[in-house]
């Protein structure tokens, strides 16, 4: 586990494809109870040890996830979620060539969580979400276009489709129409960069991934 900031109320690490945040229907190990461990041996803890789940990313998304480690911090820390003030930058591959520099995808979404898949619908269906996101190309290569994109809204698997819907999967990501598998069974999307006001200190935060070579 690789942990790239620590502080005595929060925690942020740098998740692996093929890790999960919490616990699900799988049994395996989430990161969650890593990172109580992680806690555990460091600080000597007797007992349980709190480790708060603030947000989560996909199991084939690498990159940066804040966990809490005081209850003070998760209950501050998911409000600034809700509304809005925690700030995530990703980066993604996606196959072809985007044609314009920037823009921003303006979708209504509605998730299925049967076969755990996410799709553009409209604005009629009762259970659609409006979603939004920005992108800027970063830089062009023969078959695939890495992305910087900020998301304007949280929904389950936005990213993922919302540039499917463009006709611009991201590498690796089969499930949203991409030609092939990456190698470590991941998609290229990382979530690179995390900015906040510290919800006890009230420091600004800001962590930023290097740059990363997918192949």
């Amino acid at each position: 586990m690789e942990v790239v900031y620590e502080d005595n109320h929060i925690i942020i690490v740098n998740k692996k494809a093929g890790e999960i945040v919490q616990g699900d229907k799988t049994g395996d190990t989430p990161l969650s109870e890593i990172v109580k461990q992680y806690i555990k041996e460091k600080y000597n803890k007797p007992g349980n040890v709190f480790c708060g789940v603030v947000h989560r990313i996909d199991r084939p998304v690498e990159g940066l996830v804040i966990f809490a480690r005081t209850s003070k911090a998760l209950e501050r820390l998911n409000k600034m979620l809700r509304e809005g003030e925690i700030h995530k930058t990703y980066h993604a591959l996606v196959e072809g060539n985007v044609k314009d520099d920037e823009g921003e995808l303006e979708n209504y979404l509605v998730s299925d969580g049967r076969i755990n898949k996410t799709f553009v619908t409209t604005s009629s269906n009762p259970d659609a979400k409006l979603s939004k996101l920005r992108y800027k190309v970063l830089t062009r290569g023969d078959r695939y276009t890495l992305l910087e994109i900020n998301l304007l809204t949280g929904r389950k698997h936005q990213i993922r489709c919302q540039l499917s819907n463009i006709g611009h999967p991201i590498k690796g990501d089969l499930k949203y129409g991409a030609r092939r598998s990456n190698r470590n069974g991941g998609i290229s999307l990382q979530a690179h960069k995390i900015e906040f006001v510290h919800p006890v200190s009230k420091e600004n935060i800001c962590v930023e991934l290097p740059e990363i070579e997918w192949r």
